[in-house]
């Protein structure tokens, strides 16, 4: 495990966190609350997410109960703000059914389920796609599940350790066969490439203003390449 490349990693991680200081992910009260709101952020920002979290809350149904057995146009109106909310009111629903059903609506019973058929189970309700999955499994159980996205492509494919076309399942490998499960370092490491892509890697990225520019590494980055 202690390879080049594993020293390289965590380097990296180092640096942005000295640059950022620990993001303390995810921002919600409750584990549920989390869950809910890894499906309503799907292809829509964090500050529309919130938002439809916040209205869910405001109206008492930020339940499991209560969203388990809610009419579509009661729980619609409220997350309008998370975009194609009637597509995830049924995401919601389902989810909240499943959670109620099997998990007894308890995120301590969900977290002692085995990792891979917990991640079987959840990515077998409609919708609900890897890194939805793995969010929740990361932020609201505590598992050891790297979460990538779209800024893990922008980042890494920039500095050559990933293809720019990199599959989900290929950006996953580069954290969890080089690194040590760790669920806190995990965390926090993908909240900080999160951090990294809306600050400076942007598309237009500001590579004067980037913390990882200085670690000491096998390649260097290729900027506006990506």
């Amino acid at each position: 495990m202690a390879t080049p490349l594993t020293a390289y990693l965590l380097d990296i991680y180092t640096a942005l966190r000295d640059a950022f200081g620990h993001q303390h992910w995810w921002p919600a009260e409750t584990a549920f609350e989390t869950m809910v709101g890894a499906i309503l952020a799907q292809n829509v920002s964090w500050t529309n997410a919130a938002q439809a979290v916040r209205n869910l809350d405001a109206a008492g149904m930020l339940d499991p109960c209560l969203l388990a057995a809610a009419e579509a146009g009661d729980i619609a109106p409220l997350i309008v703000p998370s975009r194609f909310y009637n597509q995830k009111t049924k995401r919601i629903r389902e989810f909240a059914r499943v959670y109620v059903a099997e998990y007894r609506a308890d995120p301590a019973v969900m977290a002692a389920v085995e990792t891979h058929a917990l991640r079987e189970r959840l990515l077998a309700l409609r919708g609900l796609g890897k890194e939805t999955v793995d969010t929740i499994l990361l932020y609201a159980c505590g598992k050891p599940v790297f979460v990538v996205d779209a800024y893990t492509r922008r980042i890494f494919s920039r500095y050559g350790l990933l293809p720019e076309g990199a599959s989900y399942d290929r950006m996953q490998c580069l954290f969890t066969e080089n690194l040590v499960p760790d669920g806190e370092l995990f965390n926090d490491y993908h909240a900080q490439i999160v951090c990294l892509a809306k600050t400076v890697c942007r598309k237009t990225p500001l590579c004067s203003r980037c913390p990882i520019r200085v670690v000491r590494g096998p390649l260097r980055c290729a900027g506006a390449r990506a």
